[in-house]
């Protein structure tokens, strides 16, 4: 008896937190911080839209970013990821692993921006270079992986000092710019607030970043840390959340379990 041939191709397939966003839907990711493939696959199934995979300040290699692509096929969460700087060959190397999309730290310039996109579309459209394999193995659309990596790869600009502010409104009006995302920290720091979230001058220029991406039809987020943070910054047109780290969640749960019985990292630490 004949057996049928199996292919991978699948019929159609669209990035969820990009359709989500073109309807005005909110997105929230977590962070992975772990050096684990295990945690980030628990994860990944726990209700949040993306894995914002962090290789910035955290030790998560290209390796690592690899086998977190393959062992997340399937489940809900997107993975994206957040390399060291923004370069063609950084982006490169993420989205050849097979993110679906790339947070690029201290996008300061109009021209830092549009490398971002030029780093994401392949030629004529932008620079990326075509060696994409495990890309290819983890999205195999009929439509071929160039042309379906071009329509649902997310680029994501991250707005984290004055610089940027500066430049917001060039920045927010490039073309094939998905995303710009308020480091409010970072920002903070480059305001000489040293951090500080509740000051009037972070709270002008997150207006002034929010306003521009509004005004050029992009979609603005920020991180948020609880439910009402996220209900407030969702009236005030924040739709792309950056929520907990894996550790948070684990310190969360931990502290749910052991508060009420005295115990916890709060009376650890009153120990010391």
């Amino acid at each position: 008896m004949r057996s049928k041939a199996v292919t991978l191709k699948q019929t159609h397939f669209e990035n969820p937190v990009k359709a989500k966003l073109k309807r005005g839907q909110p997105v929230f990711g977590v962070v992975i911080t772990v050096n684990s493939v295990e945690v980030a696959a628990q994860i990944a199934t726990l209700g949040f839209d993306f894995l914002w995979i962090e290789m910035e300040h955290a030790p998560n290699t290209l390796e690592t970013l690899r086998n977190i692509v393959l062992a997340t096929r399937g489940l809900p969460a997107v993975p994206f990821a957040r390399p060291p700087v923004n370069e063609l060959w950084t982006a490169k190397r993420v989205l050849d692993a097979g993110v679906l999309g790339v947070i690029f730290p201290f996008t300061r310039t109009p021209e830092l921006a549009r490398q971002a996109v030029a780093a994401c579309r392949y030629p004529p459209a932008g620079l990326r270079g075509s060696g994409a394999r495990l890309a290819q193995v983890r999205w195999p659309p009929a439509e071929g992986y160039y042309d379906f990596a071009d329509e649902n790869v997310l680029v994501v600009a991250m707005v984290e000092d004055v610089s940027a502010v500066t430049h917001i409104e060039e920045i927010a009006a490039m073309p094939g710019l998905d995303v710009l995302f308020i480091g409010t920290s970072d920002l903070s720091f480059s305001l000489g607030l040293r951090g500080r979230q509740d000051h009037p001058k972070l709270e002008a220029a997150v207006r002034k970043i929010l306003a521009a991406g509004k005004k050029h039809g992009k979609t603005v987020g920020r991180p948020a840390r609880t439910t009402s943070e996220i209900n407030r910054f969702q009236k005030q047109g924040f739709r792309f959340f950056m929520t907990a780290a894996d550790v948070d969640l684990m310190a969360a749960g931990a502290s749910q379990l052991l508060g009420p019985l005295g115990k916890g990292r709060r009376a650890l630490n009153g120990a010391l």
